[in-house]
C-alpha cells in the first residue's frame, strides 16, 4: 500500500487521465481495472475530526489540490509500470547544464531564461538526441519539482538560432494563462534587436503582409509572403546606420528594434527580408555568399536575431511585467568591430 499527495500541478483533471501520467506503462484498461476493483481509493475533500478518510472515485472524478491517493497495489507491481517521483531529465541534456547567469526573472511561477543561440527549445524541433533549452532547465529546477505529473513548460518558441527571451512556466495554471494570451497576443508585446543587411527606405515603419507556411519545405523558405494565409504584422524602428567596407564595395547594415503583433512563423526574417533588408547572417532567407563573408570575417554564424524584451500580464502578481534579456557577446562584438 503506498499514498501519495495530490499537488497544485497534479489538481483540476481527471482521476484517470492522471493515473496515465503516473502510470506511463500501464494500459488505460488496466487503470480501469485497477479502481473497478477498489484497488486505487482518494482521500474525501471534507474531513470530520481531522480524521483523513478515503473512498472509491468514478475514472472522471476531478482531483482536487492536497487531497491523496490511496493504491492498494504491491511496491513490485508500482515499481513495474509507474514512475512516481519526478524524472531525472539530466540524462536527456548530454551533459551539458543550464548556466544560471542566463536566468532573467524567476518566481514561484515562472522561470524566464536568456536562451543562448544553436540550441533548440524543444527536443521535438530538430527530431535529433541533443541537449534542448527545456531539458535542461528541468534539470536544473529537478530537486525543486513537487508534482507527479507536470514538468516546467515552454509558454512559447523561438527559433533555434534566435538568441534571447524565453517564458517557461513552472506551475500548470500559469502554462495555461500564458499559452492563452500568446495565442490571443492581446497582454503580450514582444520586441527584437536585429542587425539587418541594407539601408531601410524610412527609419519606422509598420509591415502588414500575410505569411504562408510551405509544408515539407527543404532547408529554406519555409515562410512566404502571400495574400491568401494568415496575418502578420511587424513594426520596425532603426536603432543606427553603419558602412561595412568589404574588399570591392561598401554595405550598409542596420541596426533596428522591431516590435511584432503577431507570433508567425520566421515572421520577422520573412518580413525584413521582403523589404530587401534581411536579417545578417540569415541562412535561410538571404544570400549565401555574403553570409559566408560575415562568417569567415566577422565569426558570426547565425541570425543576427534577439528576443529582446517582453511585456506581459503575470496573473499571480496581478500586473503587468516587463522584463529585457541583454544582447547576447557575439552581436555586441560584432556591432564593436564594425565601429573601428
Amino acid at each position: 500500500m503506498k499514498i501519495l499527495p495530490i499537488h497544485e500541478n497534479d489538481a483540476d483533471q481527471r482521476l484517470d487521465k492522471f493515473l496515465k501520467k503516473l502510470f506511463p506503462n500501464a494500459t488505460l484498461s488496466l487503470i480501469y481495472k485497477l479502481n473497478r476493483k477498489w484497488k486505487i481509493k482518494v482521500s474525501n475533500p471534507q474531513q470530520q475530526d481531522n480524521e483523513i478518510t478515503f473512498s472509491k472515485q468514478g475514472n472522471d472524478y476531478k482531483l482536487q489540490a492536497w487531497q491523496q491517493i490511496k493504491f492498494f497495489i504491491s511496491d513490485k507491481d508500482l515499481e513495474a509500470f509507474s514512475q512516481v517521483e519526478p524524472e531525472d531529465t539530466s540524462k536527456k541534456t548530454g551533459g551539458k547544464k543550464f548556466d544560471k547567469q542566463d536566468i532573467v526573472y524567476e518566481d514561484d511561477n515562472l522561470f524566464v531564461v536568456n536562451k543562448n543561440p544553436g540550441i533548440n527549445v524543444h527536443p521535438g524541433d530538430h527530431k535529433s538526441s541533443e541537449s534542448s533549452l527545456i531539458h535542461m532547465v528541468q534539470d536544473y529546477l529537478w530537486e525543486g519539482l513537487n508534482s507527479l505529473t507536470f514538468k516546467p513548460s515552454l509558454a512559447h518558441r523561438i527559433d533555434r538560432d534566435t538568441s534571447g527571451i524565453v517564458l517557461i512556466a513552472k506551475k500548470k495554471q500559469m502554462l495555461s494563462q500564458l499559452t492563452a494570451d500568446f495565442k490571443s497576443h492581446e497582454k503580450i508585446k514582444k520586441t527584437y534587436y536585429a542587425i539587418c543587411h541594407g539601408k531601410l527606405a524610412k527609419p519606422s515603419w509598420t509591415i502588414n503582409k500575410k505569411l504562408l507556411r510551405i509544408e515539407n519545405a527543404q532547408n529554406t523558405s519555409k515562410v512566404q509572403v502571400s495574400d491568401k494565409w494568415l496575418t502578420a504584422i511587424t513594426h520596425y524602428k532603426l536603432i543606427a546606420e553603419h558602412q561595412l567596407q568589404t574588399k570591392n564595395w561598401i554595405e550598409t547594415l542596420s541596426e533596428v528594434e522591431v516590435r511584432i503583433e503577431t507570433g508567425r512563423m520566421h515572421q520577422i526574417r520573412v518580413h525584413m527580408a521582403h523589404l530587401w533588408c534581411p536579417i545578417l547572417a540569415d541562412k535561410n532567407y538571404w544570400n549565401k555568399s555574403f553570409n559566408s563573408y560575415i562568417s569567415k570575417e566577422f565569426w558570426l554564424n547565425r541570425q543576427a536575431l534577439h528576443a529582446w524584451k517582453i511585456e506581459f500580464y503575470h496573473y499571480n502578481l496581478k500586473k503587468t511585467k516587463k522584463l529585457e534579456a541583454r544582447i547576447k557577446d557575439d552581436l555586441l562584438e560584432f556591432i564593436n568591430k564594425i565601429k573601428t
